[in-house]
Parts: C-alpha cells; structure tokens; sequence
C-alpha cells in the first residue's frame, strides 16, 4: 500500500477523534438551557433527514415514481399512520407508477 494512504487514514482518525472528543472535554458540567437542549435533541434527525432526504428521489429509476412514493409517505405520516404501514405504501406506489411509467 501507498504510504500517504496510512497518512491520510491517521489523519482521519484523529479528526474523527478530535470531533468526538471535544464536546466532552469542554462541557463538562450539564446543560440547562432548554434551546440548547432542545437545539441538541433534534439534531441526529435532521442530519439524517439531510444525508437521506436528497437519495430519495435517486432510489428508482424515474423520479416521477419516487416523487409519489416519497408524497404518499408524506401524507401517511401526517395523518399518523405506523412507519410499516407508510414504508410499504410508498414502496407499493413507487413499484405500481413504475409499471405504469
């Protein structure tokens, strides 16, 4: 193997480390502030909303099929329906618009 790929694997490994590290190292007391809480709360869903969110319309191969799938899982979900019962709905409208399209 080259030898800048074990530099560059170390480096990643510290900036990994050092990123995970420094919340810890810094607040060391808990936080009480309920807007940082709340701020804090939210932020693993809407950074996975962010990764995810964009794929969506990737996953099949026409956008129009994706684009009813992902609005059939929306209205679904707003309406407070069980995640199986949405995931498969928008599965089943994505592979039926495939057909058709």
């Amino acid at each position: 193997m080259d030898k800048m790929f074990f530099a560059y694997l170390v480096a990643m490994a510290l900036v990994t480390y050092a990123i995970r590290m420094i919340p810890f190292t810094v607040m060391r007391t808990k936080i009480k502030s309920p807007y940082i809480r709340s701020f804090l709360f939210y932020v693993p869903y809407s950074v996975l909303g962010a990764m995810t969110f964009p794929y969506i319309f990737y996953a099949t191969e026409n956008v129009v099929t994706a684009t009813l799938g992902t609005a059939v899982a929306f209205v679904l979900a707003y309406f407070n329906f069980s995640l199986l019962t949405v995931a498969i709905c928008a599965c089943a409208v994505a592979f039926v618009t495939g057909l058709i399209f």
